[in-house]
């Protein structure tokens, strides 16, 4: 852990969110990135991804500098800082790829620092893809250790079992140390375009009810309503996953849910109808 500057924070909570695996569409991380445009977030910590990073699978970049420069970008878990307006309360954000390595050492640095700094309530994100058209509004699904937090939102209580990810392993250590944690998680649709605004959309504004103010839907609105254009397009343009789509469709209408057998055979016939 590497502090960049010292932060003195009134009640502050930590909002999380990953690339990789937990992060279907960029949804998660793309709502905190809008969250620390919005308040204009500052770093202060970074965890050194020596220790939990495998650098052949999430690789280091080379990026340009101002002065024409060129430098290696390493794969940091970064914390910000930042203050929502109307809050009366500071907001850490954090965002970083899922590390490879060390995850029970990871997630106590992780939880270590949070607890250092006074962090009473976590907020982590989460997306996976699911078998769910994109027409209809982005279903979300969660954990919570107050579960009346849910319940006030509406959130559908999640009862997925079967691998997981650094999400739901730091959740479960932040409740372990007594920290209330609420996981939320949107889906995003098997055949979504690679970037997927509108969940990121749902993910921001579940996550400004959370907070209980301070967040605009921003750009991410305008992103949200171009990306539903380019999948119709994708659908128009495309019979194999039109005729998945129709099939989603039928189901939803229908109120069936895919079991997890039937979710991969529909996948499987939807991948054989592809190029």
């Amino acid at each position: 852990m590497r502090l960049l500057r010292k932060a003195a924070l009134r009640d502050p909570l930590l909002v999380a969110a990953f690339d990789g695996w937990n992060d279907a569409g960029e949804a998660a991380s793309g709502a905190v990135a809008e969250l620390a445009r919005q308040w204009r977030a500052q770093p202060f910590a970074e965890v050194d991804p020596e220790e939990f990073v495998d650098f052949t699978e999430t690789r280091p970049e080379v990026v340009s500098t101002p002065d024409g420069g060129r430098r290696i970008g390493w794969p940091v878990t970064s914390l910000s800082i930042a203050t929502a307006p109307g809050l009366g309360r500071d907001v850490v954000l954090l965002r970083g790829p899922e590390p490879q390595l060390r995850w029970p050492t990871y997630c106590d640095t992780v939880v270590g620092l949070a607890r250092g700094i006074g962090i009473g309530e976590v907020v982590l994100l989460g997306a996976y893809l699911s078998e769910v058209t994109h027409h209809r509004a982005v279903p979300l699904s969660g954990t919570a250790t107050a579960a009346a937090r849910l319940d006030a939102l509406g959130i559908e209580p999640s009862q997925y079992e079967g691998p997981t990810g650094i999400v739901g392993v730091l959740g479960e250590v932040f409740a372990a140390a007594g920290v209330p944690v609420t996981s939320v998680w949107a889906s995003v649709p098997c055949y979504s375009l690679p970037v997927s605004p509108k969940a990121s959309l749902a993910l921001l504004r579940v996550t400004g009810l959370l907070l209980g103010g301070g967040v605009d839907d921003g750009e991410l609105a305008d992103l949200a309503e171009e990306y539903e254009r380019r999948m119709d397009e994708l659908v128009a343009d495309d019979d194999g996953v039109a005729a998945y789509v129709a099939r989603l469709e039928e189901m939803e209408g229908s109120g069936d849910d895919l079991s997890g057998e039937g979710l991969a055979e529909e996948i499987e016939r939807f991948l054989r109808r592809r190029p």
